[in-house]
């Protein structure tokens, strides 16, 4: 009677195999040989197939004993994941963390943090989302999403809590060939609006009719950042970008720093936050995952400082 199969029978089966042996099984389990002997043949008669050749000195799984020896292993270990599961469930920590990343947040931080929580939380699903302006705000608002690592904008959101994490510096860049590159002196802000912004375009609706950051009329809007990235590179306009997306192109002299009026050559520093909804606080994982992206953000801080002290200088020589 297939049925009436124990978790007991299963997790000496599986010992018998390992150890080699019943008797070296019955010393792992702390049972008697004619113990572990009787459970594993009330299992064969149970599922009526014959695990163990006893014909040589030890027994020897049959072919069948191979095959179902790794049923044998999921069902035990799905009972204790299981088990774990529940264990974690009455302790606080969330069923599943879904997070929002805001687009000019540095992926490297993220796929850090996450590598850690996969071994801190290995029962708790992660779900992240890339989005930039309001796209990236509203699976917070409504609920989608626990947490946001989001940036401002230029309304308010009173009905959501944040936490400050960091600032990233957000550097005006365009080809070493295209004309504002090549300007003399600083740039008027005048000259700006004679040339193509590229901006990132909203896909929600949370800020139609308001813009960030955007010094020219003649504006072209594009819905992903590495696309501007290319855009800028090939000499299509000009924008922002966040200084560690363009690391190596200033340093390999494929993008250049525009020295323009009234704007930092070392960059407008962009606040990135922890949101989220007062009656949906993080739990354990939330917390977690909050703290180690602020302590691996800090810690890379230190590379975006000494960069954005070399505009600084390349910026007076």
């Amino acid at each position: 009677m297939i049925e009436g199969v124990s978790l007991d029978q299963l997790r000496t089966f599986i010992a018998a195999v390992d150890e080699g042996s019943f008797s070296a099984a019955a010393r792992k389990l702390n049972r008697a040989q004619s113990a572990v002997s009787g459970w594993i043949g009330a299992l064969e008669d149970q599922i009526g197939v014959a695990l163990f050749d006893r014909s040589g000195r030890y027994p020897a799984l049959t072919p069948q004993g191979v095959l179902l020896l790794a049923d044998a292993r999921n069902i035990v270990a799905g009972v204790g994941t299981l088990k774990a599961r529940a264990r974690s469930m009455t302790s606080g920590v969330e069923t599943e963390l879904s997070v929002v990343i805001d687009v000019f947040f540095p992926t490297s931080v993220i796929s850090a943090v996450a590598k850690e929580f996969a071994n801190q939380f290995p029962l708790t699903p992660l779900r992240l989302f890339v989005e930039g302006l309001g796209a990236a705000y509203q699976p917070v608002l409504d609920g989608r999403c626990s947490l946001g690592i989001l940036p401002p904008l230029p309304q308010p959101f009173p009905s959501l809590v944040s936490e400050r994490l960091g600032e990233l510096p957000l550097i005006a860049v365009a080809s070493p060939r295209h004309p504002l590159a090549l300007f003399q002196g600083r740039i008027p802000r005048q000259e700006l609006t004679k040339h193509i912004q590229l901006v990132l375009t909203d896909r929600s609706d949370l800020t139609s009719g308001r813009d960030f950051a955007v010094a020219s009329p003649a504006t072209w809007r594009l819905a992903d950042l590495s696309t501007k990235h290319a855009f800028l590179k090939d000499g299509v306009g000009w924008g922002g970008m966040p200084l560690h997306m363009i690391e190596r192109d200033l340093s390999e002299g494929t993008l250049s720093v525009l020295d323009v009026d009234d704007m930092p050559p070392s960059g407008y520093m962009l606040t990135m936050s922890a949101f989220h909804q007062p009656a949906q606080p993080p739990g354990p994982a939330g917390k977690w995952f909050v703290d180690r992206v602020k302590a691996l953000w800090h810690g890379t801080d230190i590379i975006g400082s000494e960069m954005s002290a070399g505009l600084k200088q390349s910026s007076r020589s």
